[in-house]
């Protein structure tokens, strides 16, 4: 997952290209197989090499006859399009490129252009981020009213753990996570009653003045496994461990793929973060201490859907469980060591959410360094599942 930034864009990017192609009819005249949409690896001279979505590269000659069109993200129509010449086309910009019929030559001749530039996807993405951080809410699903239109969610863990009731109306975007992925932007839409008690998650939208309601404009939800327990074994040359979950006391295969999140936890955050999920307050100069262990936040940093940013320093964060959100212990955790499958060892006791299954299962999120944490499982598995989601957006690229 570690090109999950702009794998989101490029989602967006797409559907928003292909609406176009749609809604502009009146301007781009030929059937679909006219046109292809992409993004641009080279240019030399008058010719383009585009990445395309469906099937590979494809180069393409642009002539001076050429219409070449600039949008902003999210526009749905040419209406307020502007005129742009090819030397103003980048690397890295998405295009809908529509072919010339009856041109000459090895190479086809565009006859038009519509792009939608880099730098302006990484704007617009950066708002994206942070208004998911400022009026995001993510947990595990309690309840779901399907009639009323009302999903309550249990956010955040331990002493902070507390109840939202999200709202969805007949304006909310309701979306469901791809079978074993926690990535955005291959989630597809599915109507309110997909969402079963014990799902992961995740909404934006207006809260009230306590924070226990929200009227939502986009939910995304999925359905996953959350396992507890040591490594029994593991098969290098298939990239398996086998852990026996202190749930079912029985052993699961999980497989470990190249896109698998696996942190490991410092001892002293593992600790802290134990006393924290028991309902305690560990001292500011520790918690302080935890969060220097797992890197100071980054000004700005990027964020996954719903993710909170720190905004405080040091121990401030940890100060009265009721009012520290389950955001900071996200971002402490999204900050922690990566690991790979080599650093897991047969004993390690580990967590992790992963697909859904009973005797073999693929690993999303991993987490090691969890002995302290397995004397709270409940709590400590809603915070993982809290982090897998958060982290599973533009922050591996932490950002993924």
């Amino acid at each position: 997952m570690r090109h999950e930034k702009d794998m989101h864009a490029n989602a967006r990017l797409t559907t928003t290209l292909l609406a176009l192609a749609i809604a502009a009819t009146t301007w781009l005249y030929g059937q679909p197989a006219d046109r292809f949409v992409g993004t641009i690896t080279a240019l030399s001279g008058d010719t383009l090499t585009v990445k395309t979505d469906a099937d590979g590269l494809r180069e393409v000659e642009v002539p001076a006859s050429a219409v070449l069109k600039r949008v902003e993200p999210g526009q749905k129509d040419l209406s307020a399009a502007v005129d742009i010449r090819l030397v103003d086309l980048e690397t890295g910009d998405r295009v809908l490129v529509k072919l010339a019929s009856g041109a000459a030559g090895a190479t086809p001749q565009a006859a038009q252009i519509v792009t939608i530039k880099r730098a302006d996807v990484a704007e617009k993405e950066q708002k994206e981020r942070a208004d998911w951080q400022l009026r995001g809410v993510g947990g595990l699903v309690k309840s779901v009213n399907a009639a009323d239109g009302a999903i309550v969610v249990t956010s955040g863990a331990g002493a902070a753990a507390k109840t939202v009731t999200i709202h969805v109306s007949s304006t909310t975007v309701l979306k469901r996570y791809a079978p074993g992925s926690v990535r955005f932007d291959l989630a597809q839409p599915a109507p309110i009653d997909a969402v079963h008690p014990g799902d992961q998650l995740r909404a934006r939208g207006e809260k009230n003045a306590a924070g226990t309601e929200m009227a939502a404009e986009e939910v995304v939800s999925g359905s996953f496994r959350n396992i507890s327990g040591m490594i029994v074994s593991l098969d290098s040359a298939a990239s398996t461990i086998m852990v026996k979950d202190l749930l079912t006391k029985k052993p699961v295969t999980v497989q470990i793929t190249p896109d698998a999140q696996m942190h490991a936890l410092p001892e002293m955050m593992a600790k802290l973060l134990a006393v924290r999920l028991k309902g305690t307050t560990p001292s500011a100069g520790a918690a302080g201490r935890a969060q220097g262990m797992a890197g100071s936040a980054p000004a700005g940093g990027a964020a996954g859907p719903g993710e909170q940013q720190y905004g405080q320093a040091g121990g401030r964060q940890w100060a009265g469980a009721g009012q520290t959100q389950s955001g900071s212990m996200q971002q402490m955790l999204n900050r922690t060591p990566v690991i790979q499958f080599s650093d897991l060892k047969k004993g390690d006791a580990v967590m992790l959410v992963s697909t859904q299954g009973t005797a073999e299962v693929t690993a999303i999120t991993l987490l090691s360094g969890v002995e302290p944490l397995l004397e709270a499982p409940e709590a400590s598995q809603s915070l993982l599942s809290n982090w897998s989601m958060g982290s599973g957006g533009a922050a591996d690229a932490a950002d993924q």
